[in-house]
């Protein structure tokens, strides 16, 4: 059934339907409506009557919620309301003399529907916004062709960033296609466009040496970025499982993850050494996040922290990312089976993907647990400047 009420941005955010569609009608302006789905859509809609010799019912799509704003809803029904007292059909009038979506305000509603749930929807945002949008101000999502795209992206690559050249690319095709899907383009203009470059894997691992460096160096981090730091070092963990960890996740002598904060959705366990709990166990509690501010707020700034320990260093061409493989790559050599390394890492593929990982059930905790304790011991014989031993000796398991 219709409903009639004042249209604001706050009541056509709060509008919901619980089952088929409901037409919210603005009371100030006539024939301008807010069609809500059970969906989640929500679309502007204006009817309208024309008298060409007879009385005509007739409706059109202004444009989709919020991508058009409730400010914009109300130019278009103008625009549209005085073609009608002028007696002509304003569905029939060229879609450009309406107030048209703009590539910002799409992008706002596609990383609002399409987005919410991904976890690197912060990361892929600040991708967007510092290398995109600049360059598309203002402009109409419909009148962004592959010629524009290519530009954007070409830019990227031609400043040596291909890597970030390809994540673009691929952040913009899912975002095309989704407003092919919402109707709000008909075509995605990336389609059968490719991506620029090559992905290049990276091989980079820590040695010895810059491994003590960079412990070192960790010193002049401020104390929650220098333990969450060490204790990636000493887990082999992902950077945002270390960044967003929690009190309550630390217990029995491990972190216990569920499936909504790993990479592969499913609950890892990662037990903590003699080490890692003795950075842990000094930490004192602002808030429900094990390594945040003295607000409280969990770290996120992995970025200036590298720079730090990049200056005070002196080891160069890493990412944070390597820590992990060089875990990895110690375990390795240390003899660890593969199968206990992936354990230990939360890895679903290699050697526990396909038929091994559904009949494999064993989760490896005795030796993730004596594999990480070593390393531990290992790691810190390293930075206390003793000799250290052997990591760990699973015999060839």
């Amino acid at each position: 059934m219709p409903k009639h009420t004042t249209i604001t941005k706050a009541a056509a955010d709060r509008f919901k339907a619980k089952s088929g569609r409901v037409d919210h009608f603005d009371s100030i302006y006539p024939g301008l409506a807010l069609r809500v789905s059970d969906s989640g859509r929500k679309v502007w809609v204006y009817f309208f009557r024309l008298k060409n010799g007879k009385v005509i019912q007739r409706r059109m799509t202004l444009g989709v919620y919020p991508a058009m704003s409730v400010e914009q809803a109300h130019h278009a029904w103008r625009e549209a309301y005085d073609l009608v007292q002028a007696g002509r059909d304003p569905a029939a009038v060229s879609e450009s003399s309406l107030p048209p979506m703009s590539f910002e305000s799409v992008f706002e509603e596609w990383l609002k529907r399409d987005q919410a749930g991904n976890r690197s929807v912060k990361r892929i945002e600040r991708r967007i916004r510092i290398n995109v949008v600049p360059s598309w101000q203002g402009r109409l999502i419909t009148d962004i062709d592959r010629r524009a795209c290519l530009a954007v992206i070409d830019d990227i690559a031609d400043s040596g960033r291909v890597i970030l050249a390809r994540r673009v690319f691929s952040h913009l095709h899912r975002m095309f296609v989704w407003c092919v899907g919402r109707g709000i383009i008909e075509v995605n203009p990336l389609q059968h466009a490719e991506k620029p470059g090559s992905e290049t894997r990276r091989e980079r691992v820590l040695d010895e040496r810059e491994i003590v460096k960079l412990w070192s160096a960790s010193e002049k981090l401020k104390p929650y970025y220098r333990d969450a730091f060490r204790v990636l070092l000493l887990t082999g963990a992902r950077k945002q499982e270390i960044s967003e960890l929690r009190w309550d996740e630390i217990k029995d002598g491990a972190i216990h993850l569920a499936g909504e904060r790993t990479k592969t959705d499913k609950a890892h366990l990662i037990p903590l050494s003699s080490a890692a709990r003795s950075i842990i166990d000094k930490i004192e509690r602002y808030g429900d996040h094990v390594f945040c501010t003295d607000t409280g707020r969990p770290i996120t700034n992995w970025s200036g922290a590298k720079l730090t320990l990049d200056k005070h260093s002196g080891v160069s061409a890493w990412i944070i990312h390597d820590v992990r493989r060089t875990v990895a790559t110690g375990l390795q050599k240390a003899g660890v089976p593969l199968p206990v390394t992936e354990a230990v890492l939360g890895h679903t593929s290699g050697s526990r993907s396909g038929i091994v990982g559904v009949y494999q059930r064993h989760d490896y905790a005795k030796e993730k647990a004596a594999a990480l304790e070593a390393w531990g011991a290992h790691v810190m014989a390293l930075v206390e400047g003793r000799e250290p031993g052997k990591v760990v000796a699973f015999g060839g398991r």
